[in-house]
């Protein structure tokens, strides 16, 4: 996703559930790091199109985009100046246990030209890019991309303009996004290959890979992994800012076809209406009758019940906040509700949030959350507590909210909410050093809780998984080998201040997919106890990190840690995100939000100095 930076509160935990993860997951990672091949560190690089000539010409080239179109025509690429990059990240060429390559982004929607025929491919920047490809002697990992950020390009243009090609909100629009200046549009996740959009990208998916079987044995041998499309999920407005919660949820897709969908979906899960009316404590005389949620009864006119939809909606309340403890003081952060145990708080989640903001806090892992399942409460209020056990197993309270399960028909419910544990003195108090705040849910927050929100959000989450399956399906059927196709997702989980709902993708991360996992990783993602259990308790193997950048800066050695941290786990790849060999009269023009993210020598931002140093060193191995 290229975070810069996500300006959300959030927290962190201790450090007990890190050395009980290493003592589980350590001993299979040693067991098969002798039969590993080597992990490719193969970065994004930006201008790789650019040629000297195009360059030089002072009157006819004027930018960076103009230079690449004039490359791919004359039939030159940037290859020499992204040897030199690369020669000085790793010189002598790629070896032993660390190899530098690179990452080539294919934009399919951007491949196309406006001929007097329709819109044809452009084999000039085909033939560029596999040209690239022979010219860099060095591992390469292909990214075709096909999401909501292939909107470079006159075709992406025309396509935005058709609501059949993109996803819908609720008013039956689709949502308008943009993300550090760029414009990014909300395809659809439909299979139908009858929908323009998905034409375009079938037919490019095809003859990227016919093109590639084209290339020498050599160069074909030197293809590490094929990333598929991109990060796949559901969209929501505000999309640099608003995956957190909010009370006033938009999602999408509320097309007419994936309505549809939602209701044959239901028809298949039920069987009958009167089975379903029964299990949501609902009446309908039909499937037709059945609405997809997207009322909030705090502020819509509901027909019924079953429209309610917000961010609790689906039985579920998010509770987390942030924990600084640099002494390890805290090794367990349990949940009580009602003075009841009811769950073990996930830790060490990510909140570069916070790291930004406090300067003394030196680790982005301080995230800590629970999903609790408030489906079976009673209606009235309750008490949440995060209870904090440290090493003496004495308990203490890092915090505690009260919250209302409210009845359906919003009748009264008592003042009071049941008792909670007492005489529990604040954690920052007992434990010297800790700071903390939770930031969720917010006191007395109201919960209406309707099993038609909870389908409504499994049957988007399989809108995402059934188009990664199909466009998997099709690379294989084109010819790209199974053992190189990975997908390239974002991780909503390990971001403790996110609404996964928004995202709806979480059923595409499993070892159990058709595909290789390719998990995207920013800031403490890259080394973090929990990414380590969620990659281990899904049995995720082989995998890749397609976008990778710890973006810190206080501590030096983390950046080296993060790399050797993927390596032990078993990445194949690792691509850091980014470097640029665009001409310096070409860079006052390409100036936007993630520049602090161009890694080299003299840009401290987000660490990036200290990042590029660290790659060279890990080349070494």
């Amino acid at each position: 996703m290229r975070l810069p930076s996500r300006p959300f509160r959030s927290a962190l935990p201790s450090f007990a559930a890190s050395l009980i993860l290493h003592a589980v997951i350590a001993p299979a990672c040693a067991a098969d790091a002798a039969h590993r091949s080597p992990l490719v560190v193969a970065p994004t690089v930006e201008g790789m199109y650019v040629c000297p000539s195009a360059t030089a010409d002072m009157q006819r080239v004027a930018s960076h985009v103009q230079a690449a179109q004039e490359c791919s025509r004359r039939g030159e690429t940037g290859s020499a100046a992204v040897n030199a990059l690369l020669d000085t990240l790793e010189p002598g060429g790629p070896k032993g246990d660390v190899q530098v390559g690179f990452t080539l982004t294919l934009q399919l929607l951007g491949l196309y030209r406006k001929t007097d025929s329709g819109w044809k491919i452009n084999d000039d920047h085909v033939n560029a890019s596999l040209q690239l490809i022979r010219e860099i002697k060095r591992p390469v990992v292909i990214y075709l991309a096909a999401d909501h950020f292939d909107t470079v390009g006159p075709l992406a243009e025309e396509l935005g303009k058709d609501p059949r090609n993109l996803m819908w909100l609720s008013d039956g629009t689709p949502p308008q996004l943009g993300y550090f200046g760029y414009t990014i549009l909300p395809y659809t996740l439909s299979t139908d290959p009858s929908i323009p959009v998905n034409m375009y990208r079938y037919a490019a998916l095809e003859y990227i890979a016919s093109k590639l079987q084209t290339l020498p044995k050599e160069a074909q041998e030197r293809i590490v992994a094929v990333n598929l499309v991109g990060e796949l999920h559901h969209m929501f407005p505000d999309f640099e800012n608003g995956m957190g919660l909010k009370q006033d949820m938009r999602v999408t897709d509320y097309s007419p076809a994936s309505v549809a969908g939602f209701k044959t979906w239901l028809r298949a899960k039920y069987g009958t209406v009167e089975t379903l009316s029964r299990r949501m404590g609902l009446q309908f005389a039909s499937f037709e009758e059945v609405p997809a949620p997207t009322k909030d009864i705090r502020k819509d006119k509901l027909q019924s019940f079953g429209e309610h939809y917000d961010a609790y909606a689906d039985g579920v309340l998010p509770i987390g906040g942030w924990l600084w403890d640099p002494k390890g003081a805290v090794k367990r952060l349990d949940l009580y509700v009602d003075g009841k145990q009811a769950g073990t708080v996930s830790q060490q989640l990510n909140r570069l949030d916070v790291y930004r903001a406090v300067e003394e806090i030196t680790s982005a892992n301080t995230g800590y959350r629970i999903d609790y399942d408030y489906s079976g409460l009673r209606p009235g209020k309750h008490i949440a507590q995060i209870v904090a056990i440290s090493d003496d197993k004495r308990k203490s309270l890092l915090g505690e909210r009260e919250f209302v399960v409210v009845p359906r028909d919003q009748s009264t419910i008592g003042s009071r909410a049941p008792a909670g544990l007492r005489n529990l003195a604040p954690t920052e108090k007992t434990l010297p050093g800790i700071r903390t705040y939770m930031d969720m849910p917010k006191p007395l927050q109201d919960l209406y809780f309707n099993p038609l929100a909870r389908d409504w959000n499994e049957y988007r989450a399989t809108q995402v998984y059934g188009f990664l399956e199909d466009f998997h399906a099709r690379a294989l059927k084109a010819g790209i080998p199974a053992d190189k196709l990975y997908s390239h997702q974002i991780v909503p989980n390990v971001n403790s201040s996110w609404n996964q709902q928004l995202f709806a993708s979480d059923t595409t991360l499993r070892g159990s997919t058709p595909w290789k996992q390719g998990l995207n990783m920013y800031g403490g993602s890259t080394d973090s106890p929990w990414m380590k259990f969620f990659i281990a308790q899904r049995k995720i193997h082989d995998y890749g990190v397609p976008e990778f950048n710890p973006q810190q800066w206080k501590l030096d050695g983390v950046h080296l840690a993060a790399m050797q941290a993927q390596k032990h786990a078993g990445a194949r790849f690792i691509s850091p995100y980014y470097f640029s060999v665009i001409p310096q009269r070409f860079k006052a023009a390409t100036e936007h939000g993630v520049n602090r993210m161009e890694l080299g020598p003299d840009n401290p931002k987000d660490g990036s100095d200290k990042f590029y140093r660290a790659i060279i060193e890990f080349a070494r191995q």
